[in-house]
């Protein structure tokens, strides 16, 4: 099968299947999630998420982070989207200023494309691909998809000329890069 062809497959499954960005996905990544998704929640919503994951499942989680922040001090990764350092008393200093997201939102949303694009790019070990990428459910519904976007208006238009001359020109994105 083409790779595009698989990868839009796997974008329908997520599209119709939220469930996946589940908390529990926080053990993907919990450095990530740490920066994108903790660092906003309130003190009764880390309890309340601790509630859902059971006593296990926060020690999991908590063991998974500390573990992860160990490696990535003791093995930078150049290619992470974030870096950890020591700081002047040993504690862990997070990340530059610019990494930060601004809002909880922001935050969610980073999270997500970063696990969705995670999930397409088939690097969740714990995903079983086949089920999805086998499936002729979703062939129907990529054919839905490649109708819609056929369908689609251009985001440039044929507008008449300025100043009433009758002429037709582009109005739009010209598709030449400004440097």
């Amino acid at each position: 099968m083409e790779e595009s062809y698989v990868r839009a497959l796997e974008k329908i499954y997520l599209d119709l299947h939220p469930e996946y960005f589940s908390p529990t996905l926080e053990l993907a990544d919990p450095l990530l999630y740490d920066r994108l998704i903790r660092r906003f929640q309130t003190s009764s919503e880390r309890e309340a998420e601790g509630r859902r994951k059971g006593h296990s499942g926060a020690l999991e989680a908590d063991l998974e982070r500390a573990e992860a922040k160990m490696e990535a001090l003791a093995h930078p990764d150049p290619t992470s989207l974030f870096t950890y350092t020591r700081g002047p008393n040993g504690e862990i200093l997070a990340e530059d200023r610019d990494e930060i997201p601004g809002t909880k939102q922001e935050g969610a949303e980073r999270w997500k494309h970063e696990m969705e694009m995670r999930f397409v790019k088939g690097a969740d070990d714990e995903f079983e691909y086949a089920v999805v990428d086998g499936c002729e459910d979703y062939d129907d519904l990529s054919e839905e998809q490649d109708k819609y976007f056929d369908d689609e208006e251009p985001e440039w238009l044929v507008e008449k000329g300025e100043g009433g001359d009758g002429r037709e020109s582009l109005k739009g994105e010209t598709g030449i890069q400004d440097f």
